[in-house]
């Protein structure tokens, strides 16, 4: 009986290691400190979102996993976490999405950009156009959301990003999975 409840720990807490690590590691130290920031926590537990089979075939993107977290500190929901990659000229680059726990945009970040040209997309003044967005919102670049001269292809490429993430988190709602 005891050895059954510690096995039954140790595979919580390994599912738990599992699921807080899944961000590349390069990576984990910027989404953290974006995460403190954003919400002023230090502390906090990033959990990934397992998305049923059921649900993803309505998707614009059929893997979430591994790329949608769940933000709680004490147990209590502070928000969400998207990271991904999105198309630029000739590579691509790493983004963040942090989401308040009313799945409203709370902050959008260029975590690694991998170009000569069209850095400009990791400013903050470009990204904030985002803040604020939500499930109900379909941007349209150089409409909703301005052009920068120089970075088109990577400009456009993180507002339709954000427009199909903020389509997937309007799916995902409706089927309770947030």
């Amino acid at each position: 009986m005891k050895i059954h409840k510690i096995l039954s720990f140790l595979l919580i807490v390994a599912s738990v290691s599992f699921f807080s690590f899944s961000i590349p590691k390069n990576l984990k130290k910027k989404v953290n400190k974006e995460i403190k920031k954003t919400f002023t926590v230090e502390d906090f537990m990033l959990t990934s979102i397992v998305v049923p089979d059921s649900v993803k075939i309505k998707l614009q993107e059929k893997v979430l996993n591994d790329k949608l977290f769940k933000i709680e500190k004490d147990e209590e929901l502070i928000g969400y976490a998207f990271v991904d990659k999105a198309p630029s000229k000739t590579d691509e680059f790493d983004y963040l999405i942090l989401l308040d726990k009313n799945l409203i945009v709370a902050k959008t970040k260029v975590l690694i950009y991998r170009e000569d040209y069209g850095g400009e997309i990791g400013s903050r003044r470009w990204l904030k156009q985002f803040i604020g967005k939500s499930l109900k919102d379909k941007l349209k670049y150089e409409k909703d959301i301005m052009a920068i001269s120089g970075a088109t292809i990577s400009a456009s490429s993180m507002t339709i990003a954000i427009n199909n993430f903020l389509q997937n988190l309007e799916i995902l709602h409706q089927n309770k999975v947030l």
